[in-house]
């Protein structure tokens, strides 16, 4: 992956064979995404303008062939490079992509509705059986407001897919960025990522509040669940760099998440909201008697 980055670095032409191709093909807008964000980050916008217009091109394309995900990502992910390489936080960039999940989740909305709407009337033949004896306990009123909640939490699930996506996009991006010019700056910043009490809380109200203010508002859920599940891996990560954890556990997070997300995902939400309280790094340094800023100035 390295030798990729220096590619796409090497020049303007470079960069956009890199960018632009990877928009074109099928399943690579990741990639895409990925290469924009490196190019903007240490280039910054208007030099980066020349490159990613391109991108968009075949990022139209795809939308009117009725497929939005490579412009949505693409641009999703380029607005969250912009507040890093303005110098904003972590935190506020995983609180800025709750926004930019909302704004997939009304073009998702828009573009997919009949899909959707399809997968709900199934879903809602299920409904009776997967539920059991609890759905005939439920009344008319409760059974229409669970229908009614079934379009919403189905788009902001595919909303939350791509924001993840889209931080995925920048962080792969800013790794390049950091092993080209700043080896192990990434690791440092990454493992450093704690999201205050407040904010946690707040995005901890979002998911459980948000069926509570309107059908619509459910699409909340999933989406304040993607910051609280970067924090929680970003705690594994520094628990495992300062050997409180062996690196095992790290291999094993990644591959049970794979395998049981229901399970594992929940697990890092949890994580991260017991962290923003407790301060389990910090906690453990100052216990070992490390000064705060842990021997990295």
């Amino acid at each position: 992956m390295r030798a990729l980055a220096e590619f796409i670095m090497r020049g303007r032409m470079q960069a956009t064979l890199v960018v632009v191709g990877s928009a074109a093909l099928p399943l690579l807008f990741w990639l895409s995404a990925a290469a924009g964000c490196l190019v903007l980050l240490r280039r910054g916008l208007s030099d980066a303008l020349s490159i990613l217009v391109w991108a968009l091109l075949p990022a139209l394309g795809w939308w009117y062939f009725g497929d939005p995900r490579t412009l949505l990502v693409l641009l999703g992910s380029l607005g969250l490079a912009l507040l890093l390489r303005a110098g904003q936080s972590w935190t506020r960039v995983l609180l800025c992509s709750v926004a930019v999940g909302l704004v997939y989740g009304l073009v998702l909305g828009s573009v997919f509705r009949e899909p959707i709407a399809a997968l709900v009337a199934e879903l809602q033949k299920l409904m009776p059986q997967a539920l059991g004896g609890l759905h005939q306990q439920l009344s008319v009123d409760e059974q229409t407001r669970l229908n009614a909640l079934l379009a919403p939490v189905l788009t902001g699930l595919l909303a939350a897919l791509l924001q993840v996506v889209s931080l995925l996009c920048l962080i792969l991006g800013r790794y390049w960025q950091a092993a080209l010019y700043n080896p192990g700056g990434f690791g440092r910043e990454f493992r450093a990522l704690r999201l205050p009490p407040a904010l946690a809380l707040l995005l901890l109200a979002g998911m459980l509040l948000g069926p509570n203010l309107g059908a619509q508002a459910a699409m909340l859920t999933p989406l304040c669940s993607v910051p609280l599940a970067f924090a929680g891996l970003a705690l594994i990560h520094g628990l495992v760099a300062d050997g409180r954890l062996a690196r095992f556990w790290l291999v094993g997070l990644y591959v049970t998440l794979l395998l049981f997300m229901q399970l594992i995902y929940p697990l890092l939400v949890v994580f991260a909201i017991v962290d923003s309280l407790i301060d389990f790094r910090g906690r453990l340094a100052r216990k070992n008697g490390a000064g705060p800023a842990n021997g990295e100035g």
